[in-house]
């Protein structure tokens, strides 16, 4: 379960949720990413799931199609580890989302 988390994230989560969604990413360690589109390209190919707060990319999941998938955070900007819990809190849940190849979206409210 790859993810990739969103600039509207902060980095420090990764280091919380690494154990559990090994060979995750942020988009800050991956070099010329700054565009939603870019993003969602780079996602697609390398077989990330997009973490995000951003409804862009669902927008861009409509014209565009999954992969990728996108985890859309709904509880609002919080501290790093409250974002950390909530994705390690729905860990299975996510597995099972990104295992399933109907489903394109799933939100964690």
């Amino acid at each position: 379960m790859k993810l990739l988390l969103d600039e509207n994230i902060s980095y420090r989560v990764l280091k919380i949720i690494m154990a559990d969604f090994p060979r995750s990413s942020h988009v800050s360690d991956e070099s010329g990413l700054r565009e939603d589109s870019a993003i969602f390209l780079f996602a697609k190919q390398n077989q990330f799931s997009i973490v995000t707060y951003d409804e862009d990319f669902l927008e861009l999941q409509t014209m565009k199609g999954f992969p990728p998938k996108v985890i859309w955070l709904r509880f609002g900007n919080s501290n790093n580890l409250r974002v950390a819990n909530k994705l390690l809190d729905n860990r299975q849940k996510i597995k099972y989302f990104i295992l399933d190849p109907k489903k394109g979206t799933i939100e964690i409210y």
